[in-house]
């Protein structure tokens, strides 16, 4: 198994108790409790995919991983 994939694995892992589409106070949440304007920033930003409906952002979980891993 390569480092790349051993890595996405152990984000889900780590996330497995977290639905699919997380919402703005999930992905806070999910990232360590960090302010949900942060979050709304990032999101702005596209440091992390997303898409709005009506008012709200939904975030895939995969998007997450996605960025996680590109953090390191």
């Amino acid at each position: 198994m390569t480092a790349n994939k051993k890595t996405r694995n152990t984000y889900s892992k780590m996330l497995k108790d977290y639905p699919d589409v997380l919402n703005i106070k999930l992905l806070s949440d999910a990232l360590g409790g960090i302010s949900t304007k942060t979050c709304y920033k990032m999101l702005k930003e596209g440091k992390i995919f997303s898409v709005k409906i009506g008012r709200e952002y939904r975030i895939a979980k995969v998007s997450l991983i996605d960025f996680l891993m590109n953090r390191q």
